[in-house]
């Protein structure tokens, strides 16, 4: 079981960065660290705090099977992840004309890159 991986892959995906779990847990960042590189295993009252943190049930870590799945079909790698949360959350004030604006960008810059 790999909860660490799994503790920074909902932390990527909800855009926080182990300063902002330090901040709303108390524990320090280069304990996150080395939690989610796996070099030290949380206890379960460490591991509810975090899980508070990022708004998820504590079970959640343990669901490594739909985690798994999800991991293996998206292949994504940290530094797409956190781009990808960065659009997300930016994009969220966007009208729909911006959004499709943005889309065709980004589509426009994609194939310029391919050539």
């Amino acid at each position: 079981m790999k909860i660490g991986t799994t503790i920074r892959t909902y932390r990527l995906q909800k855009g926080f960065s182990q300063g902002d779990i330090e901040k709303k847990t108390g524990l320090l960042r280069c304990y996150l660290s080395r939690v989610e590189n796996g070099h030290t295993m949380p206890s379960l009252d460490t591991l509810a705090k975090i899980a508070e943190a990022l708004d998820l049930p504590i079970s959640q870590f343990f669901a490594e099977d739909a985690l798994g799945r999800q991991l293996n079909t998206q292949k994504l790698s940290d530094d797409e992840l956190k781009f990808l949360t960065q659009i997300r959350r930016y994009s969220a004030n966007l009208n729909d004309s911006d959004r499709k604006l943005l889309l065709a960008m980004v589509k426009k810059f994609a194939a310029t890159a391919i050539r």
